[in-house]
């Protein structure tokens, strides 16, 4: 396997959450069909609300929206989409 592949994941991880473990393995598994390594790194909403994102998001070859995760910052989410897109 080459270089591994940084996925952003925008959401508040928690490890109580089975949506959120299954996240990362998920992840990790469609790495491995593709013979890719992934990387996933939780990005907490409140973190991305304020201030400049491209130091922190641009670092990440992808961005994933966190599914099943009540956000603590709606408004963090959508900077972070909104900088993806």
């Amino acid at each position: 396997m080459n270089e591994p592949l940084r996925v952003g994941v925008i959401g508040d991880y928690d490890p109580g959450s089975r949506y959120h473990v299954a996240t990362d393995e998920a992840l990790r598994h469609a790495g491995a069909a593709r013979s890719v390594s992934v990387e996933p790194s939780w990005l907490p909403t409140e973190s991305l609300a304020q201030g400049s994102l491209a130091p922190v998001l641009q670092p990440f070859d992808a961005l994933w929206c966190a599914p099943g995760s009540p956000y603590r910052s709606t408004e963090g989410a959508l900077r972070a989409i909104q900088f993806a897109r």
